[in-house]
């Protein structure tokens, strides 16, 4: 990180420019998450795959995701964010061309986990999360939330145009034309990022942060890593199978494409809103809010299958968890040295990436075991829970603590 890049900058113009740069390469990038999803039936008739294997290579993307996140984030701490852009951008177009002429499943998902994944879309998330965590001090919070809104952004863009690419010419097509837009697109874009972070302050605010919780900073991680895998197994849920749940019901996977569309565009509004209400209230007390409404949401999964109510119940799902995910992102920045940053974003982004990736293998083999998916709907239940009992639990420990001091 450079010296001399000044402070001043911080929440400036040249902050501004970078989030909107960041937004946009979070959008692009992001296709590497939502692409595997729209187009697990159309994989799983041609390789002729149960529901649980053709949900593989979605959880080895979202494993390659979480552990990219900590190579990129690496990397951008070592030579600047544009390093992983690169990368990722050439790693995009490699691993789309491969899965568009696989062989075979196994190739398919190694395809998504290690190339579109791991090298990949994991450029385009948790690094420039923290990138401009660093150019924001009084903004931050929304700051943050608005990069994260990339991510689904490409979640409300990409999947209705996946859908019509796979309709229209076949998903092998679609994915090695997604591959060329990647490289095309966000290599230009990498090198519109040029001076470093301003330096930031010391790590003393951050400990002090610590201490009110009473925790040292590896225990307070490995919370955060665990409500992080909490919410996320509960959030996969409705994000990876809302298509095949669709065509289940007889409803057909464009009016699954639909709802995720919708789910994740009511997301972004969630995530702007989270990032205004965590600068006046903090990231806990934001992550608590989001998680309960989440619970909710997965409630009203378990009432009703009627086409218009599900549209309905998709919107309320995005509007409801869409600002939790980057509440870990602040919560790090709060509560850790703005020096750690990358890699601790990685870190915390690795634990919600793993929850996705076992809550949508996870519930797809409770289909598979139970041909319905109302037990997986009270499978994300349960794990959200354990998000709320971690996350209410060190809120109520800062209090008292606040109490005795």
């Amino acid at each position: 990180m450079s010296a001399s890049t000044p402070l001043a900058l911080v929440d400036g113009p040249e902050a501004w420019r970078r989030l909107m740069l960041a937004l946009v390469c979070s959008t692009i990038g992001g296709v590497g998450m939502w692409s595997v999803v729209v187009a697990l039936p159309a994989v799983q008739a041609e390789f002729g795959a149960s529901r649980a294997d053709a949900s593989l290579p979605y959880t080895l993307a979202m494993i390659g995701f979480a552990f990219g996140g900590v190579v990129h984030g690496r990397l951008a701490d070592r030579y600047g964010i544009r390093a992983p852009l690169l990368v990722g951008a050439v790693s995009l177009g490699f691993g789309y061309g491969l899965a568009g002429l696989a062989p075979s499943l196994g190739v398919y998902a190694l395809a998504h986990g290690l190339f579109i994944a791991m090298f990949g879309a994991a450029a385009s998330f948790g690094p420039l999360l923290a990138h401009i965590s660093l150019w924001f001090a009084k903004r931050r919070g929304i700051a943050v939330a608005l990069c994260a809104s990339g991510n689904y952004l490409a979640g409300a863009v990409w999947p209705p145009l996946v859908q019509m690419g796979i309709a229209s010419y076949g998903w092998r097509a679609t994915h090695l034309v997604i591959g060329a837009i990647c490289i095309l697109a966000l290599v230009p874009l990498a090198f519109c990022f040029k001076a470093a972070p301003p330096a930031q302050a010391s790590a003393s605010g951050s400990a002090a942060a610590r201490g009110s919780l009473g925790l040292s900073s590896r225990a307070l991680m490995a919370l955060i890593c665990l409500a992080g895998v909490g919410c996320c197994v509960a959030m996969a849920m409705p994000q990876v199978h809302i298509v095949a749940y669709c065509s289940d019901l007889g409803y057909g996977v464009q009016r699954g494409a639909e709802m995720l569309s919708l789910m994740l565009g009511f997301g972004i509004v969630s995530r702007v809103a989270s990032g205004f209400v965590a600068d006046r209230i903090g990231g806990l007390a934001t992550l608590l809010i989001g998680s309960v409404l989440q619970g909710t949401a997965l409630l009203l999964y378990l009432t009703s299958d009627g086409l218009a109510q599900l549209y309905v119940i998709s919107a309320l799902f995005g509007l409801f968890q869409g600002g939790i995910v980057p509440m870990y992102a602040v919560i790090v920045r709060e509560y850790f040295a703005p020096e750690e940053a990358a890699t601790r974003v990685g870190i915390a982004l690795m634990a919600t990436l793993f929850g996705m990736a076992f809550g949508g293998w996870i519930s797809g083999a409770i289909f598979d075991l139970t041909r319905s998916y109302m037990a997986a709907f009270a499978n994300g239940i349960l794990w959200n829970l354990l998000n709320l009992l971690i996350v209410g639990g060190l809120i109520l420990r800062r209090r008292a603590r606040a109490a005795i001091a």
